[in-house]
């Protein structure tokens, strides 16, 4: 098996070709990336896309961006997905990474939602992975396995960061068994959380090793998976973030490391650490 390594977006405002050649250096394969607003816009990626000979994993947001509007329904949020799969076709991409849905739901309608959800990339024929994330359904884990055990056919993008931060606590009790998750994980998005924080201020400093460590050997867990499934590729992207994620300093508000070195730095480090992995297996 073969890891694809892709690179986040997020709070990227550059073109694609002033920086892909940069991308291609350091391994990554390709971006990952949210549903551009207009067609024009997804016609406009799609050919940088093809310029730069970089693949891409689409991200798509039901409640319209991170955290969801308050007052959408269920059935907003999946008249949006509808719209949205069918603007991806533009794009052409790998799969959909999807951001679902609303914390604030009764389990009976998250049920129901992710019942649907799962019915409309049926009907658009793209692979949909659902990943973790605050403010939306799979903020917690105890949520989502129980969302699991009634809806078994649902596959997940996991970012175990938000899940230590919502527990405050590494999963790693002999209580948290994350088995049923870890088996239906198709992608995952690697940044370091730890119990007060959904991102580390750099994942190679030693007071966060144990962090950094407990994340790894999910992913490890992930791929192991992956291998017994028969997968070619296994799919990661690192996703280190602005807006509140970076940590900065006060008074001056000076970010206390390099974003763009961050993320770097993660697919260096992954590399390695899947090297490593597939040789022992």
């Amino acid at each position: 098996m073969e890891l694809d390594i892709f690179r986040t977006l997020w709070g990227v405002t550059a073109p694609l070709e002033s920086y892909a050649e940069q991308l291609k250096s350091v391994g990554f394969t390709g971006v990952e990336a949210r549903i551009a607003a207009t067609s024009e816009e997804r016609k406009a990626f799609r050919q940088a896309l093809d310029n730069t000979g970089m693949e891409h994993i689409a991200i798509l947001f039901t409640g319209g961006d991170v955290i969801p509007d308050q007052f959408e329904t269920s059935a907003d949020h999946l008249a949006r997905m509808d719209r949205l799969l069918d603007a991806a076709g533009e794009l052409s991409p790998r799969f959909i990474n999807v951001l679902p849905g609303n914390d604030r739901w009764a389990m009976s309608e998250q049920v129901e939602f992710f019942g649907r959800a799962q019915e409309l990339a049926d009907k658009h024929g793209i692979l949909c992975s659902f990943e973790t994330h605050r403010g939306t359904s799979l903020y917690s884990p105890w949520v989502t396995l129980d969302l699991i055990r009634q809806l078994p056919q649902l596959q997940f993008t996991t970012d175990i960061s938000h899940w230590v931060l919502v527990c405050e606590r590494l999963l790693n009790h002999s209580k948290d068994d994350l088995s049923a998750f870890i088996d239906r994980v198709h992608h995952v998005q690697a940044r370091v959380g730890y119990d007060q924080g959904p991102q580390v201020p750099h994942p190679d400093a030693p007071e966060y090793r144990s962090q950094l460590e407990f994340h790894q050997s999910i992913w490890e867990a992930v791929w192991r998976k992956h291998i017994e499934k028969g997968y070619e590729r296994s799919t990661l992207t690192t996703e280190f973030g602005p807006d509140g994620y970076l940590h900065h300093l006060p008074f001056t508000n000076v970010p206390v490391a390099d974003l763009w070195s961050l993320n770097e730095r993660m697919a260096i480090e992954e590399r390695r650490h899947f090297n490593q992995f597939i040789q022992s297996v």
